[in-house]
Order: structure tokens, then sequence, then C-alpha cells
């Protein structure tokens, strides 16, 4: 009871702080989330009822059953990796920003700014490309029962409700993001159970290395978003837990309902998805069926789309926070305490790629490809981002140091690999699309230096403890170097070892 004791005493005597100590990110209103809803983010952006239909369709299409399973399963073990180097950062702090502020703490601006871009491209580039096959999965189903719907109204109609969900209120979209896909894994695991028509799907030969590293780029990209829950993680009622078991746990599930898809193909059922998916009733698969899977996959589409907007508005908001972007973006709804500008930029973006891949696909042609080297290069950042700042702070151990080696070793392989293919293949954009991402960190750091040197020593914002968060006396409170109030110590006299 000593130290209890103690602290009681010093709490009469603290002094309070000049001024109260508060969040930078206390706007978005913080303490909200369950786990359940922070989870609901990350599965949604990741999409697995429409991740199970693609991938296992490029698995059966492209290579070797055995061969494409074993790829899968070795994408599925990297991005445990690449997710165990994220818990790293989201056990000791809660950041808006999510893997932008991690790699900024772990290997500085200038890399967090080129991890920005990537994010920025990924993120704005999978909630265009999932609106536009939302959209056409309800123009196959309107088809399918006869009816004419013009395609540029219902992008737009898709995209305003997509932002009024996400601007009425985190709870509200996330619980609107749980039941859209929840219904659709229910309906395409459902549809997996069903026999082939007429009969199961054959192996097709073996495929080369070059298509091996196609599908693992694809895997890569159908699995991605698990870090999506990071963006959240200020807004969650216990952030550095339930952040932590959704970033650990995401990739693992969504990956093996991947494999588990593609062995139920391989073993003589969900064949029928794949002839639907593909040829629709063409392939002798009831009208019923295909109407059903594409229900299913629109639900899965658009709630990723949802996710990703959701995501990235973060994204925009700390920077908007830290004058990397125009300040309008960190503007915060008063009621909803949303950031309406950055849902409503995010939203507009989004809606422009659907629109523009619907009507004009050549223009977006190399978007695809740019998504999935943009997700590679931004869990490579991270990935040695979190070597460093474990070392940093003196807490790096033999197995953090293999897991993050590891995981930093297979993306950059596989992203050598991707690279390598487009050499071979004379094609400029693979190989500009990394170099432009990597080369945009110290160009935009060196633009932001001479226009505004402040917005370049508050790169890296997170969630930091208030006032209230403190019992009096229990630490001690300053300006740091940008004259915010922070706690920069605890006291604990003379039990310092408790």
């Amino acid at each position: 009871m000593s130290a209890l004791s103690d602290a009681i005493t010093q709490s009469f005597t603290a002094r309070e702080p000049e001024r109260p100590a508060l969040s930078p990110l206390r706007a978005l209103g913080r303490r909200r989330l369950s786990g359940i809803e922070v989870l609901a983010q990350s599965v949604a952006t990741t999409a697995p009822a429409a991740s199970m239909v693609v991938l296992t369709t490029a698995i059966v299409a492209g290579q070797s059953m055995l061969a494409g399973l074993l790829t899968v399963a070795a994408t599925t073990v990297l991005l445990g990796a690449v997710a165990a180097c994220f818990a790293a950062f989201t056990r000791r702090l809660a950041a808006a920003g999510g893997p932008y502020t991690f790699v900024a703490q772990g290997l500085g601006p200038r890399a967090a700014l080129g991890g920005g871009a990537a994010l920025a491209v990924k993120y704005l580039g999978s909630a265009g490309l999932t609106l536009y096959h939302g959209g056409q999965s309800i123009l196959a189903v309107a088809h399918g029962a006869g009816v004419s719907v013009p395609a540029l109204p219902l992008y737009l109609v898709l995209a305003c409700v997509i932002g009024a969900c996400l601007v009425r209120g985190i709870r509200f979209a996330v619980h609107a993001i749980l039941l859209v896909e929840a219904c659709s894994l229910a309906f395409i695991l459902t549809l997996f159970l069903v026999p082939a028509v007429p009969t199961p799907v054959a192996e097709p030969p073996g495929g080369g290395a070059g298509e091996l590293v196609v599908l693992a780029l694809t895997a890569v990209f159908a699995l991605a978003g698990f870090e999506s829950a990071t963006f959240l993680a200020p807004e969650a009622r216990r952030p550095l837990v339930t952040v932590t078991r959704t970033v650990l746990w995401t990739p693992v599930i969504c990956g093996a309902l991947c494999v588990l898809a593609a062995l139920a193909v391989w073993g003589g059922r969900g064949g029928t998805v794949i002839d639907a998916y593909r040829h629709g009733t063409d392939s002798g698969v009831p009208v019923a069926v295909v109407v059903a899977l594409h229900l299913g996959l629109t639900c899965s589409w658009l709630a990723s789309s949802m996710a990703s907007v959701n995501a990235v508005s973060r994204l925009g908001y700390t920077m908007g926070i830290e004058r990397v972007l125009p300040r309008p973006l960190a503007a915060v709804h008063r009621m909803y305490r949303t950031p309406y500008r950055a849902v409503a930029a995010a939203g507009l973006v989004a809606l422009t790629i659907a629109v523009t891949k619907a009507g004009a696909p050549h223009l977006v042609a190399g978007l695809q490809h740019a998504v999935r080297v943009a997700v590679l290069v931004a869990y490579v950042l991270v990935a040695v981002a979190s070597l460093r700042f474990l070392t940093r702070i003196g807490e790096q151990t033999r197995g953090s140091t293999l897991v993050g080696g590891a995981a930093a070793a297979g993306g950059t392989l596989l992203l050598g690999c991707v690279v390598g293919s487009g050499i071979v293949a004379v094609d400029p954009a693979v190989v500009a699309v990394p170099l432009l991402l990597l080369v945009a960190g110290p160009l935009w750091y060196l633009l932001l230096r001479r226009r505004t040197p402040r917005a370049a020593t508050a790169i890296g914002v997170f969630d930091s403890a208030e006032s209230a968060d403190v019992l009096p006396g229990a630490g001690v409170f300053a300006p740091d170097r940008l004259g915010a109030m922070t706690l920069v110590r605890a006291d604990r006299g003379p039990h310092r070892d408790l």
C-alpha cells in the first residue's frame, strides 16, 4: 500500500501543466470503437468474399493447382511476417496515419513521404477499382433480370451512398461495412459448396516462373488491406490490443479462406463459382446462381471500396494536420467527428477512377499494376522501419529481427522479381512505378523544406496522452519541439521498480 499512499500524497501536491496536454488526433473522437468494429474495417478492405473468387479463378486459369496453392500459401506466410512488423508499432502507439506514421517513426520523414505516396496510390486505386467492379456486378444482375441501368448515374449514386455512410459517423460506417461483408461472405461460401456443373474443373498444365510471380502479386493485392485497422487506432477503445489482434489475424484468416476455396475447386466443388464468374449463364449455370454470385460480389466490392475510402481519409486527415497536404483536409464534422473533406476528396477520386475505367479503360490500364506495386513498396518500408524502430527504443529481440528481416527480404525479392519481369518484357511502366514511389519521398521532403519547413519537422503525429489520461503527479508534462504539451516522463518516486 506504500506505493498507493505515495501516489495519493503526490496527487495533492502535483502542479498542473501551464496548459492542458491534448492529443493532436482528439478531434476524431477517442476510444469509441470496439474490437469487432475495428476488425470489420480490416476484413472489409481485404474483401475476402471477392478475393476468394478472383484468386481462385487466377489459380485455375494460369497454372497448376499445386503450384498455385503453394504460391498463395507462401504469400500468406509472407504477409503474416509483415503483419508482425505492423504489430511492433501497434503495440506501442496509435496513429490515424497508420503505416505512414510507422515509417516516419522508424525511417524518418523522407521514407514516410514515400510510404505515404504508396499508401495513397494503394487505397485510392483500390477504392476506385472496387467501386468499378461493384457497379459492374450490379449491372450484371440488372442484365440478368432484363433491366437496363445506365452506368454513369449508377456509379454516382454508389459514390454518394458510400460518402454519406462514412460522413454519418465512424460507428455507423463500420456497422454498415460489417453487415455488407458478412452477407457477401455468406453468399460466396454457400456457392463454393455447390458441386461443379457439369464436371469438376480440370488441372491445366503447369505455368512458368513468370506466371507464379504474377499470381503472388495478385495474392498480395487480394490479401492487402489487413493493415487498414491501424488508421482507426486513435478511435478504438483499446487500440494497443484490438488493433494488434486485428492486424495479426486478418491476413491469416483471409489467406486460409482463399486456400480453402482453391482446395474446394480442386476437389470438384466450387467450379460452379468459377464458371459463373467467368462465363455467366453461357457455362450452363442457372440464372439464379449467377445472380446470387454477383450479389455477393457486389456486397464485397462495395464494402471494400467504403473501407478503402475510410482508411485513406484518415491518411489525408493526418497529412492535413501536419500540413504535408492542404490544411482543409484536417477539417472534422462537428456532430459526427469524421474528416468529411478528406472523405469527399477520396470519394471523388474513387468515382473518377471508376467512371474512367467504365468509359475509357485504356486510360487507367496500368492502375491495377501500380496499386499492387504500391502495396509491396509500403510493406517493405514498414518491415525495415520496424527493425530500426525497435533498435532505437532498445526493444529489439532475436525473434523480431528474424521476422522483420524475413518480411523485408521476402517483399524486396518479390518486388525485384516484378521489376525484373518488366525489364524482360520491355514494359517501362512496370519499372517506373516502384522507382517513382521511392523517389517521391525525398522530392516531396525537399519541397516541404523550401515552402513549409515547420511541416517537414511535424511528420509522424500519433495519439498522445492527455492531461485527463494521467493521474495528477504520475507524469511530467512539457512542451515538445513543436510547442505542444506532451507527457515526457513518469515519476514514480522511490518505487521505480514497480
